[in-house]
């Protein structure tokens, strides 16, 4: 894992910044050489194949061993001043190539380009009409959302105002405090049996 990143990560510098770089210094140069020139605009012209043809690729050479070091060995052959590669590529495979069927490429290109403009208008077109029904059904979603919340605070202060209209309801509590009492009748006990007086006590009271 770490091996691919680091090696991916020197393609992009050795494939493509480090060239840059020195293709801008030798545009910005005072005296700038023909020479110079053409062999970096063969050597971005290369590098423009390789990434699009390396997108299909990929997919069918990735499980090769040492796949992306070979990718990377190729960039620096592309540029390294002992190689230069870029010129023996160009003029051996890419120019009689292109030359010889440039006419075919040049009319492919041109529909392909009028075809792409077609259907960006056509995906424009479906995009903005698609993005004008969706905006408007938010817009009527969002409006229904605001008259449901507003009919529900109306309802609920029609609720509240009637409430407070209202006479409060008659006191029902009662007091447990205040029992009544009921003045209580004495029982008089009555004796069964009528007393005994003794004989001998009345007649010394006589």
């Amino acid at each position: 894992m770490w091996a691919d990143l680091i090696t991916k990560a020197l393609m992009m510098v050795l494939g493509y910044a480090y060239p840059a770089f020195v293709c801008f210094k030798t545009v910005e140069n005072n005296r700038v050489k023909i020479e110079e020139l053409r062999f970096w605009c063969q050597y971005w012209i290369i590098v423009a194949l390789m990434t699009v043809f390396e997108r299909i690729g990929d997919i069918f050479v990735s499980w090769v061993p040492m796949y992306a070091e070979l990718k990377l060995a190729l960039f620096l052959y592309l540029w390294y001043p002992k190689t230069k590669g870029t010129g023996y590529i160009y003029e051996t495979l890419l120019r009689p190539f292109v030359l010889k069927h440039e006419t075919d490429i040049d009319k492919n290109l041109q529909e392909l380009r009028l075809r792409t403009w077609d259907l960006a208008i056509y995906y424009y077109h479906n995009c903005t009409e698609l993005g004008q029904t969706k905006f408007f059904q938010v817009i009527d979603y969002v409006a229904s959302q605001s008259k449901r919340i507003d009919k529900a605070s109306s309802e609920k202060g029609m609720m509240k105002s009637s409430s407070e209209s209202r006479p409060p309801p008659p006191n029902t509590i009662f007091s447990f405090n205040r029992i009544s009492k009921r003045p209580t009748q004495k029982k008089v006990q009555i004796p069964s049996d009528p007393p005994v007086y003794n004989a001998r006590v009345m007649t010394s009271k006589h």
